[in-house]
């Protein structure tokens, strides 16, 4: 098991987004500091808690100022972007990175962006809008000829090259034939998985779920590999996790019910998600009431609360549970206060995730 983190960032309404974002860059720094793999960082336009609406502007800053750590998109909202734009700008981001990016990509949660962007979620066009999106991104960076490149959502072409005078499209990614590709899924038997399982693409199973919905995230990947002669591999497959370590068990319980965590949860997600008719998501059992999906029970039942030993023990239970995979993703909060955030993210790649790295 490797160590990485996903952050959508997550801020009160109000926060400053000048200081927002330093904070974020902090984190990042840091994260590089301690040896995590990698970070992914959130794309959204219409939530103020999660204020990042151009990650690629912000893993290009944060790339100056890192050394090792792989950044990426988490993810980019494919149906918001042209096609031939997003591919410009992701080789471009690519070619800055030098190796140290991989690309997240995914059709979009949030209903205040569909409505943003003219998108009926209910249809379910955003999911082949991004389809369609990332074929032509493909298909461009491969091969970009000249001509028209139409599909049903999407239009553009590529003129004549005009070489005498250096005229012609001219962009590719860095890392070729482009950077490693990775989908987000939250819903019990995911269907934007399906492309990962179908590609060969990185699976990432977002923070919010019981292990009872992760393990048909790997049923998805799995079946979906299986309809197109491909062999699916856990070792690629990412796992995002709320994670928090303290002294004693006892004292990370108590930190994480009275911090930034259970204040995320409290104030947004258990506001926001039973008014997208998503709470379900959060129950270990579906006949549970509402009103016991609580910050207590997502504390003790859904996030990895305790001493390093307790962590030790629940990251590999929750391992053996869902069948094994690569990389567990820290998810991310402000850090606050930061000296205990710093200690539990170091605790967790210097001293648990050492202890896990042979668990098969």
């Amino acid at each position: 098991m490797e160590v990485g983190y996903f952050t959508m960032p997550l801020h009160p309404p109000g926060s400053n987004l000048t200081k927002t974002l330093e904070d974020d860059l902090e984190q990042i720094v840091m994260l590089d500091k301690l040896g995590y793999k990698e970070a992914w960082i959130g794309e959204h336009f219409t939530a103020k808690w999660e204020n990042i609406p151009a990650p690629d502007i912000f893993i290009a800053h944060a790339l100056a100022l890192t050394d090792r750590i792989i950044l990426g998109t988490g993810v980019t909202c494919m149906p918001n972007h042209n096609p031939f734009m997003i591919a410009h700008r992701i080789a471009q981001l690519d070619h800055m990175a030098k190796g140290r990016f991989q690309w997240g990509v995914g059709s979009g949660g949030f209903p205040g962006d569909f409505e943003v962007f003219g998108f009926d979620p209910s249809s379910g066009e955003q999911r082949q809008m991004t389809s369609e999106a990332l074929d032509l991104v493909l298909r461009i960076w491969d091969d970009p000829k000249p001509g028209i490149y139409e599909s049903k959502y999407w239009k553009f072409t590529i003129p004549e090259p005009e070489d005498d005078i250096g005229l012609g499209f001219h962009v590719k990614p860095y890392q070729l034939p482009h950077p490693p590709i990775a989908v987000a899924g939250v819903s019990e038997k995911s269907e934007t998985l399906v492309l990962a399982g179908q590609r060969g693409w990185i699976p990432m199973s977002i923070n919010i779920v019981p292990k009872r919905v992760i393990k048909t995230h790997w049923d998805m990947i799995e079946q979906s590999a299986d309809s197109v002669g491909r062999t699916a591999d856990r070792s690629i497959w990412r796992v995002a996790r709320e994670v928090y370590i303290s002294d004693t068990s006892a004292t990370a319980r108590k930190e994480a019910l009275d911090g930034v965590m259970t204040r995320d949860f409290r104030d947004y997600f258990l506001r926001s998600l039973p008014r997208a008719k998503l709470l379900d998501l959060m129950k270990q059992d579906k006949s549970m009431a509402d009103s016991d999906v609580t910050p207590e029970y997502l504390v003790d039942n859904i996030m990895i609360v305790g001493s390093q030993e307790e962590v030790t023990e629940k990251l590999s239970d929750l391992y053996q549970e869902v069948g094994g995979f690569g990389t567990l993703l820290a998810m991310g909060h402000e850090w606050s206060p930061k000296e205990q955030w710093i200690n539990s993210m170091s605790i967790l790649a210097k001293e648990v995730v050492p202890k896990l790295s042979g668990l098969s």
